[in-house]
């Protein structure tokens, strides 16, 4: 750690463990704000996001004041990112499809669907704007289906392809995001209950919870040392091989596939062989804390250095892409997914859930579903089973390709 100018501005350079340090202790201070600030809790805002931001708002003051800047190094942010889309990946089992029956198969097929969508509509909104239509996908998928943690690793990817600005405009369309999913889910659901005159029953099938469905709950799946050394050990082989496969299709085709896509599409084939053949035991809890650490650090080490400043000229177009991205999945949730569910109480809960991880992230999704069923008394398990099975686990199977694919096609 040390100081330098650059230009006129005094600049505090921190070398990569005074960088990693830093994200730790604002990552730590983001749970604690979150803890004494409803507003935090309600609307689910992670913890990186609230102490990487607060760095990063403080980072502008003093730039716009000409008192000091930051110079970081954030090497380690690329494996701790790799890490999380590889976990993301080891949770992409196919057999999880028959767990939730045909309503999964819809809801997914639709959420596959809206993340074409997204990416299409915002490219095009952003190109009639007068703006690089690959900033329409930052406020896309990238952002809204995708959540913090795509944004801050598309975008800059994004940025390295040419297009300024791409990790800012994600970021902040994440933040409205989660904001806008959390505020429109209930209301939705209420609103659908209420105009079809809604029978407040639940489904009589049996369903699993989550935890049951994807193994978290079972009781070999306990936390040791020993088992997230193993799990640690597995995320890492897939890391190399993803790694080693992204940059052999860069090679050949010329086509940019960043590693930490590579990773997580070499987890998801590991994690259906290993489901067929069963030769490493997965201790999913032990690889949701790797997840939990990876995407922590990650996310708060991109939030730290966001260029706030780069979003000056992006402001109001940006706000009229979002609003009308908005106004989309609400026409979807209340005139296709809703019909194609049946009409009923489930279906109207699961268009509360669609609210909260299209425009936001999977605990909006739970949470906008757990305000429905407590306001109406009656739970809802296929619901509880189906979003978080298709939000968390799932989405990325298509999700993922398709904004590699919009970006590398854009960008030429």
């Amino acid at each position: 750690m040390g100081f330098e100018y650059a230009g006129k501005l005094l600049t505090m350079k921190l070398d990569l463990v005074s960088t990693t340090a830093l994200a730790a202790v604002l990552l730590m201070l983001g749970y604690g704000i979150r803890r004494r600030i409803n507003f935090f809790e309600k609307f689910c805002i992670p913890a990186p996001v609230i102490g990487g931001f607060a760095f990063a708002i403080l980072a502008l003051i003093f730039r716009e004041t000409g008192t000091l800047g930051f110079k970081m190094d954030t090497t380690l942010q690329s494996p701790f990112m790799v890490a999380f889309f590889t976990t993301v990946g080891l949770g992409g089992s196919f057999g999880l499809l028959r767990k939730g029956g045909a309503a999964l198969i819809i809801y997914l097929v639709t959420c596959w669907f809206i993340a074409v969508f997204q990416n299409a509509f915002g490219s095009s909104l952003a190109y009639m704007m007068g703006l690089h239509p690959v900033l329409g996908v930052m406020a896309g998928a990238v952002s809204l289906e995708g959540g913090h943690g795509a944004a801050a690793a598309f975008g800059p990817t994004a940025e390295q392809l040419g297009v300024k600005g791409a990790t800012a405009v994600a970021i902040a369309s994440a933040t409205y995001g989660l904001i806008a999913g959390s505020l429109l889910g209930g209301p939705t659901a209420k609103w659908l209950i209420d105009r079809y005159k809604v029978s407040v029953t639940t489904s009589t099938e049996k369903y699993e919870s989550f935890q049951d469905a994807v193994g978290a709950s079972n009781e070999e799946d306990k936390v040791t040392s020993r088992n997230i050394l193993s799990m640690l050990a597995l995320v890492l082989v897939v890391m190399a091989l993803g790694s080693w496969i992204s940059g052999k299709i860069k090679d050949v085709t010329g086509f940019v596939l960043p590693g930490y896509v590579g990773a997580m599409f070499v987890a998801v084939l590991f994690r259906n062989l290993n489901d067929a053949f069963g030769w490493v035991k997965l201790r999913l809890s032990s690889i949701d804390i790797i997840a939990d650490v990876s995407i922590g650090i990650f996310l708060t080490m991109a939030m730290m250095g966001l260029k706030i400043w780069e979003l000056y000229d992006l402001a109001i177009p940006l706000v009229v892409i979002l609003v009308l991205q908005t106004i989309a999945l609400l026409a979807v949730a209340i005139f296709v997914l809703f019909r194609l569910l049946g009409k009923d109480y489930d279906a109207a809960v699961m268009c509360a859930g669609l609210m909260g991880h299209g425009l936001g992230a999977t605990p909006n999704a739970v949470a906008n579903m757990g305000a429905v069923c407590e306001r109406y008394g009656v739970m809802s398990h296929k619901a509880f089973l189906v979003i978080p099975l298709c939000g968390a686990v799932l989405i990325d199977l298509v999700g993922i390709p398709n904004i590699v694919w919009f970006i590398n096609y854009l960008a030429k």
